[in-house]
C-alpha cells in the first residue's frame, strides 16, 4: 500500500447549522467564502454560534483528507502546527486515533479554529477562520526527513498565503520523489494568490482538485473549459461541480463522474473526502474514471452527516461499494 503525507492547517472545526444568513450578514461573510478573522472577532462569532448548537470536530482541509486515507488503509502522516492547549491536544489525539502519524509542531499562539456556517437547502458552507498557531508554521520548520518514505504529498491550498512555506514543501516533496496533489481551497484564496498558484501548479503539482468557483478563479473560464486549461498544466485535473458531479481529465482522457446517491445535510468536507477517495484509488493504479467514482462514493457519505467525520455504518457501506467497483475493474 502506498503512503501519503498531508500538510495543512491544524484547525478544529466548530460547526453550526443556521436557519438563515443573518449571522453571515452581521459579520460581513460572503456566502460560500473563507474569511480570516482575528482572535477577538473569532471569539464573538464562536459565542454567537453557541446559541444554535455547535459541534467540535478536529479538521482542516488536508487533515480531513489524510484521516480518510488512513481509514482506507494507506500509511498516512500529517504535518502541522498547534498551540499547547486543549484544542491542540484534541487535534493531535484525534489524528492518532485514526491511525495518522501526526508530526505536530507547537507554536506560541492558541490553536486555530474554523467556524463553519451551514446554510440553505444545499447546506452551503461559509468559513470564518482564526488561524492562531497554524500561521506560525514556516519554511524553517520543514526538513527532508519529514518527507522521506512517502509516495504522495497532499498540500492544502489555504497554505499558499505562506508562499515561502509552500514553495519549500513542494521542493522537498519533489526531491523525495513524491506525487504532489493540491486542493485549491477557496475561490478568494485563489484570486488573491493567482500568480503564485499558476507557478506552483505548472512547476510542481501533479494532481489538482478544484471546485467550479475555484477553477473559474484560476482560469477565468466556466467549469468544462477550466478543466481543459488546468489539464494543460498538470498531469491530472479534477473539477467538482457540486450536486452535478465532477469532471476529471489527464492529457486527452476525459470523464464526467455522476454524483453518487445521497441525502445531503451538510456539504462540509465533501471535497476533502473526494480527494481522499481519488488518491486512494490512484495509489492502487486504478483508471482515471474509477478514481473519480471512488471519490464520488466517499463524498456522498460525508454529506449525509454534520461535520467531516463519517460514521461507522456509512464507512462500512462505502468500503463495500468501493471494493465492488475496484474488483469490477481489475478482472
Amino acid at each position: 500500500m502506498k503512503s501519503i503525507l498531508g500538510i495543512g492547517n491544524a484547525l478544529t472545526d466548530i460547526l453550526a447549522v443556521l436557519p438563515d444568513e443573518t449571522l453571515l450578514e452581521k459579520y460581513h461573510l460572503p456566502r460560500g467564502s473563507m474569511q480570516h478573522v482575528d482572535m477577538e472577532t473569532g471569539d464573538r462569532i464562536w459565542e454567537a454560534l453557541k446559541e444554535y448548537g455547535v459541534k467540535y470536530v478536529p479538521g482542516g482541509s488536508a487533515a480531513n483528507t489524510i484521516t480518510c486515507t488512513s481509514i482506507f488503509g494507506m500509511q498516512s502522516g500529517f504535518l502541522g502546527k498547534i498551540g499547547n492547549d486543549d484544542l491542540g491536544n484534541l487535534f493531535k489525539s484525534t489524528m492518532e486515533q485514526y491511525g495518522v502519524r501526526a508530526q505536530m509542531l507547537y507554536g506560541t499562539k492558541s490553536s486555530g479554529r474554523c467556524m463553519v456556517f451551514i446554510t440553505g437547502a444545499n447546506a452551503e458552507r461559509t468559513f470564518a477562520d482564526y488561524m492562531g498557531a497554524t500561521l506560525e508554521l514556516g519554511p524553517d520548520d520543514l526538513t527532508p526527513e519529514q518527507f522521506a518514505g512517502y509516495d504522495y504529498v497532499h498540500i492544502e491550498g489555504y497554505l499558499v498565503q505562506n508562499q515561502d512555506l509552500i514553495s519549500k514543501a513542494a521542493r522537498l516533496a519533489r526531491e523525495a520523489g513524491c506525487i504532489i496533489s493540491i486542493d485549491m481551497a477557496s475561490y478568494n484564496v485563489v484570486e488573491s494568490n493567482a500568480a503564485f498558484f499558476h507557478n506552483l501548479v505548472e512547476n510542481y503539482v501533479d494532481i489538482v482538485f478544484a471546485n467550479e468557483t475555484e477553477a473559474r478563479a484560476y482560469t477565468q473560464l466556466p467549469p468544462r473549459e477550466a478543466l481543459d486549461e488546468l489539464a494543460r498544466h498538470c498531469r491530472i485535473a479534477v473539477v467538482k461541480v457540486g450536486k452535478e458531479g465532477s469532471m476529471v481529465k489527464s492529457g486527452e482522457e476525459f470523464h464526467f463522474i455522476e454524483p453518487w446517491p445521497a441525502t445531503p445535510v451538510d456539504a462540509t468536507g465533501a471535497g476533502d473526502t473526494y480527494a481522499a477517495g481519488f488518491l486512494y484509488a490512484h495509489s492502487l493504479g486504478m483508471p482515471l474514471r474509477v478514481c473519480g467514482e471512488v471519490g464520488s462514493i466517499i463524498a456522498a457519505k460525508v454529506v449525509e452527516v454534520i461535520g467531516t467525520k463519517i460514521d461507522v455504518p456509512r464507512w462500512k457501506s462505502a468500503k463495500q461499494e468501493i471494493r465492488a467497483l475496484i474488483a469490477a475493474n481489475t478482472l
